[in-house]
């Protein structure tokens, strides 16, 4: 596998996209419209200079325009997973997680800190509404940077050493960042799972902004909609990653028509969208996606009598045999992508836990390598992923250019003895009736390890670790609640441990950004505190008070403002390094095969891929907008 190299060091960067395709074939569906008068043809619909997608690179084949593509959800707040999937960037990331425009024509890129954005002329959002450089404008200068619609300003990932760039509109189809000193985050975020969206539809949120109308009457609307005022309205109807606002124009592949909550969204093409394939059809080949909700606990029962076209999510690898069982019957393809997180399931011994004697066991770093050691590995994979997966910490993976074994292996060695002898050391050798170790304040030493509850993996690893942490003198205890709960008691404090995956990116190349291996976000379920006070510019969280994060943030600092790929590589390696002795994440298993369900008749998705977030977007990087149905499984084509 090949990795993004963003090269700053030379003057400009020009990132190409496609050339323009010669002539059009019209999209069947979308006929009735364009005769009735309601919608222009597709020549007046796409961009002067439409994207035209490579369907050779990657062994894909042209497809035929219709379907409809059935998938399951657990929530309704799932719909925001259309925006990941669908995968429509102003820059992306390719199969070979190279950086590549996407929405964007091209990007001149200057030193690394000067970033010239060209738009596709004649770009329409899906009400069809030119998509201009006044849609960057608009979120500039009346969002990103107004006190009431943004109080903490614009996001940290728009600051180079805490300043803001030169924003500069050149002409409607082109614009300029421009910072002090190299912001090599920019263009990642902006291809990201949950991307930065430095844009908005102004012409459609105008007209609930102050600035542009009357504010007294605005306020009195907001109220009317149950909202404190304009600002808060604003926000509500402003959110192109959440997928909730329907009237909201967008630029993804296919449409929410659905208001939430319901037990059924139906997303529909989007007519204006940017992409042709070779041929000059206009993507995306499906006509509408609809997302079923149900609970997650029966997603893969459901998918295995045939309820779904296209399927990852809800499913697990303890659910591949059943999977297997059923293909003939329900007419679908089971295929294994490697997950591609830095651990599939992580502990998180929580540094900001609220409680002071559970907080300075947590900060000893004799503490989480006594733990980890704890941890019996080869039977976790034996068990329960019939040994296929890695018995590895919370780290890159074997495919990223900066792996090493010693990152991959520290304190992950099964050795009680080690482990007894460390926490003997730290002063708990005094036990209860039930030989477990007591805390210094005579408490027993149980740990309650909360988790999401959304799968039997989970208990089932815990109940493992169980058996082989009372050798060591420890008592874990379950708790599963529902995410968000989970999320807030971690974020406030209450919680001492939690489990869940580790890092999102475990293959990445020197030139992406490391900030999940220093305190950087609130999610970092180690340091949530210290996360969110770094995103919040100081204004909310606890600042950092332990020397080797603190040396974490200042390398996180260092590879922001380096010029080159080899010092980007040395801070990558001396932030590995730091994470694999100090044990602040204690990974369990990585490596782990995710089941992708597939029906027999939709094409162009691989048999083989990485299932990953970010950078991935799990099916994004593989651009479901070239998805199609043939039709039937007879069919000479194959997935490829």
């Amino acid at each position: 596998m090949k990795f993004a190299l963003i090269t700053f060091l030379v003057n400009l960067i020009v990132l190409v996209g496609p050339a323009a395709a010669r002539s059009f074939i019209e999209t069947p569906s979308l006929k009735p419209l364009i005769e009735a008068g309601t919608l222009p043809a597709v020549a007046q619909r796409v961009p002067a200079e439409p994207f035209v997608a490579n369907f050779k690179e990657f062994g894909r084949q042209i497809g035929r325009h219709g379907g409809v593509l059935n998938t399951l959800m657990a929530r309704s707040k799932d719909v925001r997973l259309m925006v990941v999937y669908g995968y429509a960037r102003l820059v992306k990331f390719n199969r070979k997680l190279e950086l590549t425009p996407d929405i964007l024509k091209r990007i001149e890129v200057e030193k690394g800190r000067v970033f010239i954005l060209h738009l596709r002329k004649g770009h329409k959002w899906s009400d069809g509404h030119p998509f201009t450089t006044e849609d960057f404008r608009y979120y500039w200068e009346d969002v990103a940077n107004h006190e009431f619609l943004s109080p903490t300003g614009p996001p940290t990932t728009l600051r180079v050493d805490g300043k803001l760039p030169t924003v500069t509109v050149i002409d409607p189809q082109t614009i300029r960042y421009e910072w002090p000193k190299p912001n090599p985050a920019f263009l990642p975020a902006l291809a990201g799972a949950r991307p930065l969206y430095i844009f908005r539809p102004a012409h459609y949120l105008r007209k609930y902004h102050a600035r542009y109308g009357n504010e007294e009457k605005l306020n009195a609307k907001a109220k009317k909609k149950g909202q404190r005022n304009w600002a808060a309205l604003h926000n509500k109807y402003d959110h192109q990653y959440k997928n909730k606002n329907i009237k909201l124009p967008t630029l993804q592949p296919w449409v929410n028509t659905t208001k939430g909550p319901a037990e059924r969204f139906i997303f529909k093409r989007n007519p204006y969208y940017h992409k042709i394939d070779p041929q000059g059809r206009q993507l995306p080949y499906i006509d509408q996606v609809n997302v079923r909700i149900a609970s997650g606990k029966i997603i893969p029962a459901q998918v295995g009598t045939g309820q779904s076209d296209l399927q990852a999510r809800y499913l697990r690898f303890d659910n591949f045999t059943f999977l297997k069982r059923n293909e003939q019957q329900s007419r679908y393809h089971t295929h294994l992508w490697r997950i591609a997180k830095g651990s599939h399931l992580t502990l998180f011994p929580n540094l900001n836990v609220n409680d002071p004697v559970w907080r300075k066991l947590m900060r000893d770093v004799r503490f989480r390598r006594a733990i980890s050691l704890g941890i019996n590995r080869h039977e976790l994979n034996q068990v329960i992923y019939f040994g296929l997966a890695l018995e590895a910490q919370n780290t890159v993976l074997p495919e990223s250019p900066l792996f090493r074994d010693q990152y991959q292996k520290a304190w992950t060695q099964y050795d009680p003895k080690t482990a007894n002898k460390l926490l003997d050391e730290l002063g708990l050798d005094k036990r209860d009736d039930r030989d477990i170790r007591l805390l210094p304040d005579g408490r027993p030493l149980d740990i309650i390890v909360e988790s999401t509850g959304e799968s039997t993996e989970e208990a089932d690893v815990l109940e493992l670790i169980t058996d082989s942490w009372r050798k060591i003198g420890i008592k874990l205890h379950t708790k599963p609640s529902q995410r968000e709960v989970m999320r807030n008691r971690i974020y406030a404090g209450e919680t001492v441990m939690a489990i869940s995956s580790g890092l999102e990116n475990g293959v990445p190349s020197a030139d992406m950004d490391p900030q999940g291996l220093a305190p950087t976000s609130q999610v970092q379920y180690q340091w949530p505190k210290w996360g969110q006070n770094y995103e919040t510019i100081g204004r909310m969280g606890k600042p950092v008070n332990m020397p080797k994060p603190t040396r974490l943030m200042t390398l996180h600092r260092d590879w922001l403002a380096a010029t080159s790929t080899a010092s980007r590589e040395k801070i990558w390696h001396e932030m590995l390094s730091i994470n694999a002795d100090q044990v602040f994440t204690i990974g369990l298993i990585s490596g782990v095969l995710q089941p992708v369900v597939v029906r027999n008749t939709l094409r162009n998705v691989p048999k083989k891929g990485i299932y990953n977030w970010d950078p991935g977007a799990h099916f994004g990087i593989y651009e479901p907008d070239s998805f199609w149905f043939a039709e039937s499984p007879a069919n000479k084509t194959a997935n490829n």
